[in-house]
């Protein structure tokens, strides 16, 4: 095991790339050569109970029968707003607890506003709930919340904001509240980070996609929607986070076939890690540097490319 080297010139290694590129088993491996601790950078896996359709493979955590310490798993019930505001502070939080012990975060995920809004510390404000504001937006089509939402931000870089009625409200009440209230100070300590992307070639990507949601039905994934649909979450509820959680939902209220469902689904998490890539060059275009790393390499090839460049 490698100690925490002082001569590197970084405080953070970051581990990001579209779905399915193998990510966690990476930065876990990566954690035992350099007693590190793993912050998940998934807008969806903070939510208990949300587990096998969210990708949690815990498995992954664990290297040659040690368990890596996480942070940012399980940490919110569903059915809550979890935002990029509050992972954003939950980072800081865990960067600072991990530092303090002397140990080396890892930020390690594919939800691509999340890692730049800690690589490029944005300036956030908390957006409470505007009541008056949702009232006169209720009854509104999707089409026109779009509209609306347009008028105040031009370019609309998350397109899952549009996805529901539910979402493009609250990103106009969101857009709406930035307009009426500077930004807050930043509250992010200096960061020095390490990015190390993780590629594998579009067909390879296609088939572990298909393998791994027939691999997560098998597993019980619909049997976990149906599980969080009879804890007293609506299926409204359950659509808004999207992809398995939405499909499955649909499946399960007699909207869709199961065969329809499958193949949908199939098509969106194809789609959406697309997207992902998207973002991650959209973020290169922007400034963040990324070392991509191809990850049909063997495990060790993949680490000695990172410890090179970490401690150079």
């Amino acid at each position: 095991m490698l100690k925490m080297n002082t001569t590197s010139k970084y405080n953070l290694v970051t581990i990001l790339g579209p779905t399915a590129t193998g990510k966690t088993s990476l930065a876990a491996n990566l954690a035992i050569k350099i007693e590190g601790e793993i912050i998940s950078a998934d807008s969806r896996q903070v939510y208990r109970g949300m587990d096998i359709g969210t990708g949690k493979d815990f498995g992954d955590y664990i290297v040659n029968g040690v368990e890596v310490p996480s942070h940012l798993l399980d940490i919110e019930d569903p059915g809550i707003h979890y935002n990029v505001y509050r992972f954003q502070s939950d980072f800081i939080e865990s960067f600072e607890d991990i530092r303090s012990r002397g140990k080396f975060p890892l930020l390690c995920g594919g939800s691509g506003l999340y890692l730049e809004a800690v690589l490029k510390d944005y300036k956030l404000i908390q957006v409470p709930p505007d009541k008056e504001l949702r009232s006169k937006l209720e009854g509104k089509s999707l089409s026109e919340l779009i509209e609306i939402l347009k008028n105040l931000k031009p370019a609309l870089h998350n397109k899952t904001d549009v996805e529901t009625d539910r979402r493009a409200i609250r990103a106009i009440e969101i857009e709406n509240y930035y307009r009426k209230n500077p930004e807050m100070e930043p509250l992010l300590p200096e960061l020095k980070s390490l990015n190390i992307g993780v590629k594998v070639d579009r067909e390879t990507r296609r088939h572990r996609i298909s393998k791994r949601l027939n691999q997560r039905l098998n597993e019980g994934m619909l049997e976990e929607v149906q599980k969080l649909i009879g804890s007293g979450l609506t299926p409204e509820q359950l659509i808004y986070y999207g992809l398995e959680y939405k499909y499955l939902t649909l499946h399960l209220t007699g909207r869709l076939s199961y065969q329809e469902m499958f193949e949908q689904l199939e098509i969106a998490i194809h789609q959406f890690a697309k997207r992902q890539m998207t973002w991650f060059r959209g973020m290169e275009k922007r400034g963040t540097n990324i070392h991509w790393v191809d990850g049909m390499l063997p495990m060790e090839e993949k680490l000695q490319i990172i410890l090179e460049l970490l401690y150079k």
